[in-house]
């Protein structure tokens, strides 16, 4: 059937060749996999159309050819016939549809070294066709070419220059980012892999021309082809081969003229990339040319990001010029790349305090890093010569710009020992800073500790020189790191608590360094100097504890100092709970022990019993004994019981389920004694205000233990969680004591969030519709307002997702209330805001899309019932929205930004400032994500927030502050049209006026901002 199809007259064939249709290619691959014709039969048979006079039917023939050949399985053809059709097709590139095929051949197995050399002979051949045809043809012959490139390599490397030739005239012109990617992929493989030294010129001048990469790719790119990959990959084309130096080196120092930054940029980075790659000799012929063009970018700084660069890049020449070198040996390259640098660093350094000094020891730092034998050639030539020129500064200034140069020589000895072959080079011979320890040990010491506190850069850079030489591999003897810990223990006890403690935190930090390497030290010498400063009953307005207590907790991060640092602070606040002294004291000692294990995964603490034995049980006890006056009392202040709670809690967290199981039946009872004189607060009435503040300890045990907290209500298998909720209803509406309040509210959002009992949902929206019921009040005039209650269980419902609809419906609906609306609305600001306590840490179930949900039940509603309700309850709506949106993430509000902005813009007549705060975050949003959105309301919301700027009597500095940043990103580059703003432009900057005196500094500080951002507005140097 196929033979009788192919032998149709011309007139009836060329449609089906034209038009390639799927039947005919199937039916032919079914025919030739069946061996019922070979393809060189349908060859022959289109044998008249292959040879017309017609170019067309003459490329469609061997087009629809290659589609046969593409249909074809792997193993269906014979290599005699992959032969035949390999040299057919190339015979046939010139007519076009022909690269088709051969892609697919040379797939095949049986496809070989000479099919593929005869394949890249017949593309070079039709190189000037090839070059002319539209550029999707034109990546198919590149792609062919990358494929023989990758399969057949080494069959390719025998056609030498004929090759490399070629495929340089084949590529040239090409500027279609796909293809160039290509282009560059496979040339690299020849520069690296193939002998180019006949062809070094050419094969360069083929990628360089493309130099430097300027493609912005367009936006929605389908090919994510970003300029960064273009410039990586011909960078790595520049930088393949010694051979290029001639050509590279030149010219690239001459594009550094550029007045463009990142054609500077490119061209240090590709100078990196460069000196990494080539060899030394090749390298070192251009070293010091090099340096004579990069000194400029670092010594006359425009750029940071340049200068970085070109540090970068004279290290990477150090680099190469000493890879292999150890400091003892022969380094003349390195030598002769370092002579000019260290003579002109010398030469800078005679006048320290010109500005040349700081880029200087940048140049030394970078370069010294580089190799060991670079370091000791740099410490040779300009230690001496250091120390000299401090020794005859006759100021601080000069001094502090020479230390610097030393402290960046020390970060590089620092960066060196941390690199295993440098350190090793430095094994067996003395380190290059060894002869210069002693006196440098003295300059840091002396400008450290024997300077005026004032200078507290000089003193800063001192400290972190010495810290330095604490950390170089035996440099400095046990003792003398010895007296720096000591120095630093004095800095940091002897700090001013109302001062700047730039100095103290410094000197913080290099305890903790030095805590790494020698902790020993750290234990022998600063804990008990440290400890020594803590009292054990400081006087009321005695608060340097603070300052030590810091030190100690930020010291804390090697296991076994963090370890003595507890067992420690439990003995001193033994000592202090024995005494009567401010309480203050032993919560600054409660907070420290918190901090250091909050730091800690106390999961696999091997210390965990003896925290839960002396910390939870031990304290948590005391503390109730405490509220009936048989324990010590400075445990039953408010914020110490709120302290311990929150560590408590972390411990507990910890502990496995079975224990976790223990603690929760001691969530009201603490661990107290049968016998003690202390009763549980549940389930009884009249139980005086102390005893009541142990409820604060309730709800952080109930918090912590997670899941176990049913073993409270479950007796027997029998679940009575309403038995709970309902008294712990009573005991909220009950409570006179708002701290104590708050807390049983959390408790009751815990117990209903986290229940796994069938009836829990519908046991607490009963509740929430009817509280005073619940905890059987009669009389509602004998007890608090009820509102809290609804808002805290519908929190712990909407989280989980439980009865959503129904428990928004419900608070909803409170809003027209005339005597609950606005608490009501007040409210909301707590329905979707995260809780220390209600958190996925302590088990709480929060569904992923909650806020989501609430959201898109709670805005249409309001909107549409702000428009109908009364003049009295038209704030509440406002009150609730700006609750909500201020916990809802960015993206789910935009989506209903058309309903919001006009309700956000009457929210900004509102005087509560807590709303109007934030509603002008909301704002700010909106403004930076969707300016269009706001520019028909421009006019009525640039006067608002103007107004919300310029009384401090009638907002708060938050509220003006937060304007201020509103009203400045109306102005900025991509925002709000220009021709919405102009118009407003006066206007809005006479408003401003009055904050440019505002009593706070930071509001004035973001009026001179906002003010500027106004006033370029239009101007041509604007953008």
């Amino acid at each position: 059937m196929a033979q009788n199809e192919l032998r149709k007259k011309p007139h009836e064939v060329r449609g089906p060749i034209a038009l390639y249709k799927p039947k005919i290619r199937i039916d032919w691959e079914i025919e030739i996999e069946s061996k019922g014709i070979t393809l060189i039969d349908v060859v022959e048979s289109l044998g008249e159309y292959i040879n017309d006079e017609d170019s067309s039917i003459r490329s469609n023939t061997v087009t629809y050819l290659s589609h046969v050949i593409v249909t074809l399985p792997e193993t269906t053809l014979p290599r005699h016939q992959i032969q035949v059709l390999c040299q057919f097709l190339c015979d046939r590139v010139g007519d076009g549809g022909a690269i088709l095929g051969l892609k697919k051949l040379q797939c095949l197995k049986r496809f070989n070294g000479e099919m593929a050399t005869m394949t890249l002979r017949a593309l070079l051949e039709h190189f000037q066709d090839l070059m002319i045809r539209p550029h999707s043809q034109r990546l198919q012959v590149l792609e062919l070419l990358h494929e023989l490139m990758q399969n057949y390599r080494m069959a390719l490397q025998t056609l030498g220059n004929e090759a490399i030739v070629g495929i340089t005239d084949l590529v040239s012109g090409e500027k279609d980012p796909r293809s160039l990617m290509i282009i560059f992929s496979f040339l690299h493989v020849i520069m690296v892999e193939w002998d180019i030294a006949d062809q070094a010129e050419t094969l360069f001048d083929s990628v360089f021309c493309y130099f430097p990469i300027t493609f912005r790719p367009p936006p929605d790119d389908p090919y994510k082809i970003t300029a960064q990959d273009l410039k990586a990959r011909l960078r790595n084309c520049i930088a393949a081969s010694s051979l290029f130096a001639p050509f590279a080196f030149p010219q690239l120092i001459e594009k550094l003229d550029s007045t463009s930054p990142n054609v500077k940029k490119d061209v240090l980075q590709t100078l990196t990339a460069c000196a990494s790659s080539y060899g030394v000799a090749a390298v070192s012929n251009y070293s010091v040319t090099l340096w004579d063009s990069l000194k400029y970018e670092i010594l006359n700084v425009q750029e940071e990001d340049l200068a970085e660069e070109a540090l970068v890049t004279l290290q990477a020449i150090a680099s190469r010029l000493g890879k292999g070198l150890n400091s003892t040996s022969q380094t003349p390259s390195l030598a002769t790349y370092l002579k000019p640098i260290l003579a002109e660093s010398k030469k800078q350094l005679q006048e320290p305090q010109h500005k040349q000094a700081k880029p200087i020891g940048q140049i030394l730092g970078s370069l010294g890093t580089s190799s060991s034998s670079a370091f000791l050639l740099i410490v040779k030539a300009i230690v001496p010569a250091l120390l000299t020129l401090y020794q005859d500064a006759d100021s601080i200034a000069n001094q502090k710009s020479l230390l610097e140069v030393l402290v960046q020589l020390c970060n590089a000895a620092v960066a060196l020992d941390q690199i295993s072959d440098a350190k090793l080079s430095f094994s067996g011979v003395e380190h290059p800073l060894s002869p210069f320890k002693d006196r440098l040990f003295e300059l840091f010491s002396q400008a450290l500790m024997g300077t005026a506190s004032e200078e507290v850069t000089f003193r800063i850079i001192a400290l972190q020189g010495l810290l330095r030489l604490c950390q170089i591999g035996n440099c400095l003897q046990k003792s003398e790191v010895g007296m720096v810990v000591q120095y630093l223990d004095e800095i940091v006890l002897t700090a001013d608590l109302g001062g700047r403690d730039d100095v103290r935190n410094e000197a913080i930090e290099a305890l903790v360094t030095i805590s790494k390497i020698k902790p020993h030290l750290i234990m022998d010498i600063t804990f008990p100097a440290f400890m020594a400063r803590l009292p054990d009953q400081p006087s009321e307005d005695q608060d340097s504890y603070i300052i030590t207590l810091e030190g100690l907790a930020r010291l804390s991060v090697e296991r076994s100092i963090s370890d003595t640092l507890i067992r420690r602070l439990l003995n001193k606040l033994e000592s202090v709970l024995s005494n009567t002294g401010p309480a203050t004291y032993a919560q600054a000692l409660l907070s420290t022990i918190d901090y250091v294990l909050s730091r800690r995964d106390l999961s696999t603490d091997p210390n965990l019993s003896s925290h839960h034995e002396k910390i939870v049980v031990s304290f948590v006890s005391r503390a109730a004994l405490a509220s009936v006056n048989a324990g010590p009392q400075m445990l039953m202040e408010p914020a110490t019981l709120e302290i311990l709670g929150r560590l408590v809690g972390r411990i507990i967290r910890a502990l496995d389920e079975h224990r976790r199981k223990s603690v929760a039946l001691e969530t009201y009872t603490f661990f107290v004694e049968p016998e003690a004189p202390f009763d549980a607060v549940l389930y009884r009435k009249g139980v005086p205000e102390k005893r009541r503040y142990t409820l604060i300890l309730s709800t952080w045990i109930l918090a912590s233990v997670g899941s176990a907290a049913s073993t409270l209500y479950t007796v027997a298998d029998d679940v009575d969680l309403d038995r709970i909720l309902n008294e712990i209803t009573r005991l909220v509406l009950s409570e006179t004591v708002p701290l104590i309040r708050f807390y049983l509210l959390k408790q009751l959002a815990l117990l209903v969030n986290r229940s796994s009992a069938p009836r829990g949902p519908n046991d607490a929206f009963r509740i929430m519709q009817d509280p005073l019921n619940a905890a059987q009040i009669v009389d509602p005039s004998h007890s608090l307002d009820a509102t809290p209650v609804i808002f805290w269980i519908a929190k712990a419902l909407v989280l989980r997702l439980a009865r959503t609809e129904e428990v928004v419906d419900h608070v909803l609906g409170l809003l027209s209330s005339k005597s609950h609306g606005l608490v009501s609305a007040r409210g909301f600001a707590a329905l979707l805001a995260p809780d220390e306590v209600l958190s996925k840490d302590n088990g709480a179930i929060i569904r992923l899309l909650a806020r989501q949900r609430v959201f898109s039940i709670c805005v249409p509603r309001i909107a549409k019932e702000f428009r109908a309700a009364q003049g009295f309850a038209k704030p509440h709506y406002l009150i609730a929205l700006s609750g909500i949106l201020k916990d809802v993430p960015t993206e789910v509000m935009m989506a209903e930004i058309d309903t919001l902005l006009p309700l956000l813009l009457q929210s900004l007549d509102l005087p509560d400032q807590d709303v109007k705060a934030a509603t002008i975050d909301s704002l700010i949003v909106v403004c930076q994500e969707s300016p269009k959105s706001v520019e028909g309301h421009a006019q009525s919301l640039t006067a608002r927030l103007s107004q919300a700027t310029a009384d401090p009597k009638k907002d708060t500095a938050k509220v003006r502050f937060k304007a201020l940043r509103c009203l400045q990103i109306f102005p900025g580059r991509g925002r709000v049209k220009e021709s919405v703003l102009l118009p407003l432009k006066a206007t809005i900057i006479r408003g401003i006026l009055p904050s440019l005196d505002d009593p706070k500094r930071h509001v004035r500080k973001a009026a001179v901002e906002c003010r500027a951002a106004w006033t370029n507005l239009g101007e041509p140097d604007a953008a």
